[in-house]
């Protein structure tokens, strides 16, 4: 089925609901599809991971790629997917004599900031009744100028589709009627002097390489209660540099698809809303091969009254 426009094919009953309520579905590191395999090593890394990398590069960058890349679809065929959460983590590169702005996930991607918002921009204008949230954060090597370029360009880019920090009423009908169609979120301290641009919001990262980990982990985190507003589960998995090095045939592909099956039976038994242990956004890899999308969706009809009435199947 189509999931392109699912907020706007949700039952009538479900459009007053905060955003915060529903059941959403994330691309966690969306634009790791493009990572760009020759690019620099991103500033945090170590010295000597940075000399490792330069003395055994034919060695480590296909090693580095497999387990870096996390997506394989383009924001627009995840956003035509149905993902409404995009994980951006955006930098500049050392010594860029452009200024452009790119993604990153321990190397750079190929693409710049601007064009792929750009991209997100024109989709919307496609599809008037879809809300994106995306959630911009890390930006290494960017001090104030470059971030009050950065954030000049997204208001001018998304104009009036930008919702306005605390806005009260943030259901589906209310940011329709508004002609909102983008929460941005904005993870630095440069952000509190703009209206246009949303607090960091919570990211449930297990930083675990099983499926069993990262449950045990979103379990916990379930238990001790939602946070207020919106907040991200993570399925994504995370292999650190020794399973890296003593699973030489692996990739994070092959662990997030061996894992799969699991995370989708726990991905099933949740329930949106505003209970405490109600979930809000989940977030994953491979968004495109693994029907993470209808999964996520599907949840919201659990929220429908069951007072009998006929309604919309999502």
């Amino acid at each position: 089925m189509s999931l392109q426009d699912w907020m706007s094919a949700l039952p009538e009953e479900l459009w007053d609901l905060p955003l915060t309520d529903l059941a959403i579905p994330g691309s966690h590191d969306a634009m790791s599809y493009c990572l760009d395999i020759n690019s620099p090593l991103v500033r945090s890394e170590s010295d000597c991971f940075r000399l490792l990398d330069k003395l055994f590069h034919c060695f480590t960058r296909p090693v580095i790629f497999r387990w870096t890349t996390t997506q394989d679809k383009s924001i627009e065929e995840q956003l035509s997917m149905g993902i409404r959460f995009f994980d951006f983590r955006i930098a500049s590169k050392p010594d860029d004599p452009s200024n452009e702005l790119y993604f990153t996930h321990i190397i750079y991607t190929y693409l710049t900031v601007l064009e792929t918002l750009w991209s997100v921009a024109t989709w919307l204008e496609s599809h008037p009744k879809e809300i994106v949230i995306l959630a911009c954060s890390h930006f290494e090597g960017m001090d104030d100028r470059c971030h009050e370029s950065l954030i000049s360009s997204l208001k001018k880019l998304f104009g009036s589709k930008l919702c306005p920090r605390g806005e009260s009423a943030l259901s589906l009908r209310s940011l329709w009627a508004s002609g909102y169609q983008v929460i941005l979120s904005y993870d630095s301290k440069t952000a509190e002097g703009h209206r246009e641009l949303w607090p960091d919001i919570p990211y449930w990262w297990a930083n675990q390489h099983t499926a069993k980990g990262v449950i045990t982990y979103l379990d916990w985190n379930r238990a001790m209660g939602r946070p207020e507003g919106f907040f991200v589960s993570g399925l994504n998995l995370t292999a650190d540099r020794y399973y890296i090095t003593t699973n030489p045939g692996q990739s994070l592909r092959t662990l997030t698809f061996s894992n799969w099956n699991c995370l989708k039976k726990w991905v099933e038994q949740q329930v949106p809303g505003s209970d405490p242990k109600s979930l809000n956004i989940i977030a994953g890899d491979f968004v495109g091969p693994l029907p993470l999308c209808s999964l996520v969706i599907s949840l919201n009809q659990k929220l429908l009254k069951r007072n009998g009435s006929q309604t919309k199947k999502i």
